[in-house]
């Protein structure tokens, strides 16, 4: 399938400052993209280039071909936008507001308000000006979780939610994925990025700089052990290992490849204490902005 979103050398300047240095990346229905970097990176000039809230220097983005300034009105039509600082109608009950929202698409929600509210736990007849930051996140996520659009785009939509209700999100996001709509992702905590997406663009000062598989990092390992004894040369495929691999008896070690060899490996050596994990997003995040 085409990808839902495109972007192609999407480049923002303010004055002489470059905001977002030509930005090429996809979505393709079914997927779900993370997109990470530090306060400054070029996240929120990004996806508001995509929806058309600012026109770019140069390049372009376009929403299932509808170039994203140009066409902002009919690429709106086709997200669903939750933002990172939510401004919403408080002189409505959450139902209101949801269904209010839906009408402006031309879509009318019946009972699956109540059935989506029931799995966020949150009263959709209650008025927003009694409700926490939290539950007024709740009642947004109805409205971006309910419309039958193709694509979803969500900014640090985690903020104020407790932890039962995250992973209700990143189930809901699961969902979405399975149901065919693309979703860019941008968040600042990394295991919610890992478990959902099935790609991570990685931005620092408004260049993309690393674009991560994480099939292919999933099935890495990130392995710790306490060593009680002489500290191994080699690593299980046979390679010297890393100069900093081993430091006062503990040994840390990435590891792609299987995992029975792994750990016949690791029965030849003196490890009195041992951890074995999924690699994670963590590394990559240290080495591009952290280094």
């Amino acid at each position: 399938m085409p990808p839902i979103l495109v972007t192609e050398k999407l480049t923002k300047n303010y004055n002489s400052f470059r905001a977002l240095d030509e930005l090429t990346l996809s979505v393709a229905p079914g997927e779900v993209v993370g997109l990470l970097g530090p306060n400054g990176s070029g996240k929120t000039t990004a996806l508001r280039s995509v929806l058309g809230f600012i026109r770019p220097t140069s390049g372009q983005a376009l929403v299932a071909g509808f170039d994203c300034w140009a066409d902002s009105v009919e690429v709106r039509k086709r997200v669903a936008y939750l933002p990172g600082e939510l401004r919403l109608y408080e002189n409505m009950t959450g139902r209101q507001l949801v269904r209010f929202l839906g009408k402006l698409r031309g879509e009318e929600y019946g009972p699956e308000i109540d059935a989506l509210a029931k799995r966020l736990d949150i009263d959709p007849d209650r008025p927003l000006t009694q409700m926490s930051s939290g539950m007024k996140r709740k009642v947004a996520l109805l409205a971006v979780l309910l419309p039958k659009l193709p694509l979803i785009i969500l900014d640090e939509p985690t903020n104020t939610l407790d932890p039962t209700m995250r992973d209700e999100l990143l189930a809901q996001i699961k969902l979405a994925k399975a149901g065919g709509k693309a979703v860019l992702f941008s968040s600042h905590v990394l295991h919610e990025v890992e478990a959902v997406c099935d790609r991570v663009v990685f931005l620092r000062r408004g260049q993309l700089v690393h674009v991560q598989d994480m099939a292919e990092l999933r099935v890495g390992r990130h392995v710790t052990a306490r060593l009680t004894g002489p500290a191994p040369t080699a690593g299980p495929d046979g390679k010297p290992l890393p100069d900093d691999a081993v430091a006062d008896q503990r040994l840390t070690l990435d590891y792609r490849g299987e995992l029975p060899e792994l750990l016949a490996w690791l029965a030849q050596q003196p490890v009195d204490d041992l951890k074995i994990e999924p690699l994670g997003l963590t590394p990559i995040y240290k080495k591009w902005f952290e280094g």
